[in-house]
């Protein structure tokens, strides 16, 4: 599934996507995050990511890397 679209919704706290096959998606942030282990760090720079590369952090749940980019964020702190 190719994302052509993706936007942070501040209503709802979630990311809003289209993808080329004409799926509307809608993530929720929360939802997406519970599961994760993060530092206060990671999870400023993950709600950077959220808000700003809406399209990124779609793709990194999408594709089940999340953690893998919060884990290469907290490496980069050190």
């Amino acid at each position: 599934m190719n994302i052509i679209y993706a936007e942070y919704n501040i209503n709802h706290n979630s990311k809003d996507i289209a993808t080329s096959a004409g799926y509307h998606l809608r993530i929720g942030c929360w939802e997406a995050e519970k599961g994760l282990q993060t530092t206060p760090c990671a999870e400023c720079a993950l709600n950077a990511l959220a808000i700003d590369e809406p399209l990124e952090y779609a793709r990194l749940y999408l594709e089940g890397n999340m953690q893998m980019w919060i884990d290469a964020e907290d490496s980069l702190e050190l």
